[in-house]
């Protein structure tokens, strides 16, 4: 099997490095628990074994060549992230009432993380599953296993086994690469846990998704 694994490994690093909406998935999870987000990189890298076995398969090509289902792919995707940041919007507004409410004559009181009282099982479950949606309805990921990847594959192998390889190596690359970012994530959990800086914190992340998913969907119209 001949391969670019310099130029592959090149373009895969540079990849991750860009933040995206996998990034913001990953991060914000990890900020709210650790676990919660290794569960959300483990999502978007199962999230990039689908777009590997599309690709493999030619089922991406089938999706790029249909202008309706390609569309239909981005909007899905589009509006997934802009639930997204509805749901960190509208929560961090909902913490900010409770915070004024709390106030009162026996003083100022600081909310329990609504995180930290869901099961392990529970919020396993939620960083995974919106780790794998956010990258399976991203028409980005599936491009650079249909358009990047093949860029790399050489004609004296098999297209197939080569494509396999390395997606392989860039889902294997991609799930060290956000374990460290949850690290970090997590090393910044107790000043993401203050009311002010996390509500500023929700708040952010919330637009963000909304406004990537807002320009994915006017891209797809």
């Amino acid at each position: 099997m001949s391969v670019d694994l310099i130029g592959f490994l090149g373009v895969v690093m540079l990849a991750y490095v860009v933040p995206g909406p996998d990034f913001l998935v990953v991060v914000r999870s990890a900020a709210e628990h650790p676990s919660k987000g290794r569960a959300a990189a483990l999502g978007a890298q199962a999230g990039l074994c689908v777009h590997m076995v599309a690709a493999a398969v030619g089922l991406s090509v089938v999706a790029a060549r249909s202008p309706a289902v390609y569309d239909a792919i981005k909007l899905l995707g589009a509006a997934y992230l802009v639930h997204l940041g509805i749901r960190a919007v509208l929560a961090a507004r909902r913490a900010a009432r409770d915070r004024s409410g709390a106030t009162g004559t026996d003083g100022p009181t600081v909310p329990e993380a609504p995180e930290e009282e869901q099961s392990p099982g529970a919020r396993w479950r939620s960083g995974f599953t919106q780790g794998l949606l956010t990258n399976v309805l991203n028409p980005k990921a599936a491009l650079f296993f249909l358009s990047i990847l093949p860029q790399f594959v050489h004609g004296d192998g098999s297209p197939t086994r080569q494509i396999f390889f390395l997606g392989t190596l860039d889902i294997v690359i991609g799930v060290v690469y956000w374990f460290v970012l949850v690290l970090v994530a997590a090393r910044l959990r107790a000043l993401l846990a203050r009311p002010t800086i996390r509500h500023r914190w929700e708040l952010t992340t919330g637009w963000l998704f909304i406004a990537i998913g807002i320009g994915i969907g006017v891209a797809a119209a």
